[in-house]
């Protein structure tokens, strides 16, 4: 088993074990539209085994970075249409990440007023780049009433039908880097003493349940995929012992047996943790090159492997892998910055 086998993930068989990570790249409009250009920069990528698109907002409350999608109103569906046709046309298979982002939200990158949303009312540490006032601190969140979770939990099974009624052959549960789901697993973002917080149990309960909506909605779990990041302290997350929380979540998550399991590896070996832990298709992410790729599925240790920027500045990535051939090297300075530079304009062989 290499990268180059074939692989049956959920309702789908891939070509190749060879996935594009989801990666924020800032070029929707204020409305959360994304441009043309989506659609070209997704479909220069349609050899990999699977795609999985930057987070897209569930709702208008998901939102809280600028220029970042949504999948909530007819203009976003229709724009996300353009995006599955192109992948679908060269026969790649893609999933759209739901993302919403809780308490890593500025007002001026928002479209609705109030303050965003989390498990509990904690500032997140850190800054955040809003066009029109440049760098500024995180919002300071309000707590959600245990009445209000389930039109939450609703909000992504709404976006999960938007996602596949655009096209998309299924969906991603963004539980990772510290935004809302990620934020109801972590003791220090979640403070609530509800069904909802305290025990792992209570913990884990909103990803669960949003993964059963999800699946519902979808009309099958082979169409829903999950991903997480134990150890990542990425927005603030405080967490001082994860993996009893993240081997309880997939050990839930085989009962609804979904599409995979994501897990980007943050230096704890909770890839390996979970592998154990989780008995369907395993994705791996986290700054693997070629030879340890094929080095972790020949081991079995995953079953395929998600490459970031890597897949961001190698819009051939499989024929280079395929040729040994040089990668282009990622400007970073270009990552988020409206326009086609650094986004459709990278070479290839």
């Amino acid at each position: 088993m290499n990268l180059f086998s074939t692989l049956t993930l959920g309702d789908y068989t891939l070509r190749n074990r060879i996935v594009m990570a989801p990666m924020t790249r800032s070029r929707a409009d204020y409305q959360g539209v994304v441009p043309a250009l989506t659609a070209e920069y997704y479909g220069q990528r349609a050899d990999a085994g699977l795609i999985i698109t930057e987070g897209v907002a569930p709702s208008a409350m998901g939102l809280g970075y600028a220029r970042t999608p949504g999948i909530y109103n007819e203009d976003q569906i229709k724009a996300w249409r353009a995006v599955a046709e192109a992948v679908h046309v060269s026969g790649g298979h893609i999933f759209m990440q739901l993302m919403h982002v809780g308490r890593i939200a500025h007002s001026a990158n928002r479209t609705i007023s109030g303050p965003p949303v989390a498990p509990s009312a904690i500032q997140a540490a850190g800054q955040m780049w809003t066009d029109a006032q440049g760098m500024q601190p995180n919002d300071t969140p309000r707590a959600l009433t245990t009445e209000e979770i389930p039109s939450v939990i609703a909000e992504f099974a709404e976006a999960t039908k938007n996602a596949l009624a655009a096209g998309f052959d299924g969906v991603e549960l963004h539980a990772a880097s510290g935004y809302l789901p990620n934020q109801f697993l972590a003791p220090g973002s979640n403070q609530r003493t509800d069904a909802y917080g305290g025990s792992i149990e209570n913990r884990i309960r909103f990803v669960v349940e949003t993964m059963q909506a999800m699946s519902t909605a979808a009309g099958s779990a082979g169409k829903v995929g999950i991903k997480v990041s134990p150890g990542m302290k990425f927005n603030d997350i405080q967490d001082p012992d994860p993996l009893p929380t993240y081997t309880a979540l997939v050990e839930a998550l085989n009962a609804l047996k979904p599409a995979y399991v994501h897990v980007m590896r943050a230096g704890i070996g909770a890839e390996t943790v979970l592998r154990s832990a989780f008995k369907g298709t395993f994705l791996a992410g986290g700054g693997y090159l070629k030879a340890e790729a094929d080095a972790t599925l020949a081991a079995g240790t995953a079953d395929a492997i998600v490459f970031g920027s890597t897949y961001l500045a190698n819009p051939d990535l499989v024929t280079r892998f395929e040729k040994d051939a040089p990668l282009n090297t990622p400007d970073q300075a270009t990552f988020y910055t409206p326009g086609p530079k650094g986004y459709t304009d990278y070479p290839t062989i």
